[in-house]
């Protein structure tokens, strides 16, 4: 009985050694992929790459393993002409494509497929994933025919360069100071990191004065993660094509998994579920314009979204022109955002899909004003300055 006690009181300590020691290792590993990423000295960079134009109110990348369908999935969802065939590696570039969706402009990108080792540059690898990392959201396209090993395969390439996947960042405050030491703290309890492990993975990447606090249970990639500071996290749909050739099982199963979307770009099977997905990932708000004493104008929306700018009525302004919030007296909006309609909002008001929005100027003062109400005379303000009239002829 008293082995057994002594055997559960050590094990914390021996647990808290590996901990240690492995979140150690993982900031090493962390600082030398950073370093391998990052281009040479001296070089000067310019390598073909397939960045294309920003275009329209947001961008999806198709990314996935050669020959899964992301040409076929470009020409039926855009009408874009994309080369697709039998053979591996048919697109060599990037194709750009536009969605009209919901009165909005969406640029799909057909990226060429990635193999494993793509972050270490196998197969053009880092020039694709650098250009998912200008998107708003990424489409994996997997066949469905194939093992879930592809999944994995491509998210942890992903990972190996800065990317996360519908994960959000951690909530953890870090600030670099040029003196006073190490400060940590947190606001509830850590069952992952200490004061202890998060001084040597500090101290690992060479930084001995700092702010660090914890407001979750936060874990030592977490930790990492926000040291490095070049991560984005992104929304990311998995796409299974050719679900014609699997049986009604596997597509339940695949349909029921979270972030997934069953399709077959052979039959045009579940294309309009896709896009559905996609624009409620993409979180964009359509906002229309009512200009006073006029109906609402619903041909050409102002379309915002929380990862451009922002929604609130002062980013909507902003999108308008730069100089219209200075002059906006208050707005008039009707929609789901107001309470009721017309609700007087001010900037901070935030705006939901299909608001409409009058905006209210400030009247522009008179410089003279009129009658006897006049705010500014003509006369000199000293008696000295007022100009002597002629004498009068006797």
């Amino acid at each position: 009985m008293e082995s057994a006690i002594d055997s559960a009181r050590k094990s914390p300590t021996q647990v808290c050694r590996k901990e240690y020691h492995l979140g150690q290792l993982k900031a090493k590993i962390a600082k030398l992929r950073t370093q391998l990423l990052e281009p040479a000295k001296g070089s000067s960079g310019a390598g073909e790459g397939f960045e294309v134009t920003k275009f329209g109110h947001g961008r999806v990348a198709l990314i996935g393993f050669p020959s899964v369908g992301k040409s076929t999935l470009l020409t039926m969802l855009t009408g874009t002409h994309s080369e697709a065939a039998s053979y591996e590696f048919t697109t060599l570039t990037c194709i750009p494509g536009i969605i009209h969706y919901n009165d909005t402009k969406i640029q799909l990108l057909d990226l060429p497929g990635i193999i494993e080792g793509a972050s270490e540059g196998k197969g053009r690898g880092r020039q694709v994933i650098a250009v998912s990392k200008s998107a708003d959201i990424v489409l994996m396209v997997l066949d469905a025919s194939k093992s879930e090993g592809h999944r994995q395969i491509l998210t942890k390439e992903l990972e190996a360069v800065g990317l996360r996947l519908n994960k959000r960042p951690p909530q953890i405050y870090f600030k670099k100071k040029k003196t006073g030491g190490i400060s940590f703290n947190s606001t509830l309890q850590l069952t992952h990191v200490d004061e202890k492990l998060c001084y040597q993975i500090l101290h690992e990447y060479k930084i001995h004065n700092a702010e660090v606090l914890f407001r979750e249970d936060a874990t030592v990639d977490d930790l990492i993660d926000v040291i490095e500071g070049n991560r984005k996290y992104m929304k990311c749909i998995y796409v299974y094509n050719k679900i014609d050739v699997v049986g009604i099982d596997d597509v339940d199963r695949l349909a029921r998994q979270p972030n997934s979307v069953v399709i077959s770009c052979n039959m045009k099977l579940n294309l309009d579920r896709l896009l559905a997905k996609m624009w409620e990932a993409m979180g964009l708000v359509r906002v229309y314009t009512k200009p006073q004493g006029q109906q609402p104008d619903f041909t050409d929306p102002v379309v915002l979204s929380a990862d451009r700018g922002g929604c609130t009525v002062e980013d909507f302004c902003n999108h308008i022109h730069r100089s219209l919030v200075k002059d906006v007296k208050y707005v008039l909006v009707w929609g789901t955002s107001a309470r009721h309609y017309p609700q007087h909002c001010g900037l901070a008001h935030m705006l939901e899909d299909e608001d409409v929005v009058q905006i209210v100027k400030k009247k522009e003062k008179e410089e003279g004003g009129r009658g006897r109400f006049k705010s500014h005379s003509n006369a000199p303000a000293r008696i000295s300055d007022r100009e002597k009239k002629a004498p009068l002829k006797t």
